[in-house]
């Protein structure tokens, strides 16, 4: 199974499986965990998932590919990797996202009927894009990138969000935390409405205490399997 995709800056966004891990892992679960917005797989809670999974579920495969920050390659390259996994993979399928990622779980589980954990997710992205127009933006994550988005970013964004039908198709499990200091949490409690939901009072938009929620995500993602 490939799925590869690169920035403009030649960022490798979803990084390629080798034949012998995809013919190992094709009937295991696959957990698929996306990050945020100017994140990446070394965020603090994608690297404390992918190690507990390493612990106590190694039959899950963990895959936690880099985001571009330009919307247009991120749901190019996203859609491509689930579009193969969906296709190659014979084991069931589960999508975790956080903030920007919860928006592009969404977006993918409604695609493909995939259940997902959503963290203090993203709803309607476009509306703070326009803060960071033409400023060199870097991940908070450290890495040694530097992006700039432009107008065309925000309106593809918005373009991506038409496509996520108002009545939700999918299975969801909405967390998040009131003391979320970047996102009004009242904005996803009312998006994933009918859908389970965790909403705590304090935390922040890290959302304080995840690992506490690990072992009932895997539950509620693979519950079927």
């Amino acid at each position: 199974m490939t799925a590869a995709g690169t920035s403009a800056g030649g960022i490798v966004i979803i990084p390629c499986m080798s034949q012998s891990d995809t013919q190992a892992s094709q009937d295991r679960p696959l957990l698929v965990y996306l990050h945020g917005f100017l994140s990446s797989p070394q965020s603090f809670k994608c690297q404390q998932l992918k190690q507990w999974l390493q612990a106590t579920r190694p039959d899950i495969v963990f895959y936690a590919p880099l985001i571009s920050p330009y919307p247009a390659e991120a749901a190019a390259a996203l859609g491509k990797a689930l579009e193969d996994f969906t296709v190659q993979h014979q084991g069931p399928i589960g999508l975790v996202g956080s903030s920007m990622g919860g928006f592009w779980s969404t977006w993918l589980a409604e695609q493909h009927k995939l259940p997902a954990v959503v963290v203090n997710p993203a709803v309607t992205p476009s509306r703070f894009m326009p803060n960071y127009i033409g400023q060199d933006l870097k991940p908070y994550s450290g890495e040694d990138f530097t992006y700039r988005l432009q107008r065309e970013d925000v309106d593809n964004m918005q373009r991506l969000e038409a496509e996520i039908p108002g009545t939700l198709g999918g299975r969801y499990w909405l967390l998040a935390q009131r003391g979320d200091e970047t996102l009004d949490c009242r904005e996803a409690e009312q998006f994933y409405l009918g859908h389970r939901q965790t909403v705590e009072d304090g935390g922040d938009h890290s959302f304080q205490g995840f690992d506490r929620y690990m072992a009932p995500l895997v539950d509620f993602l693979f519950a079927d399997s």
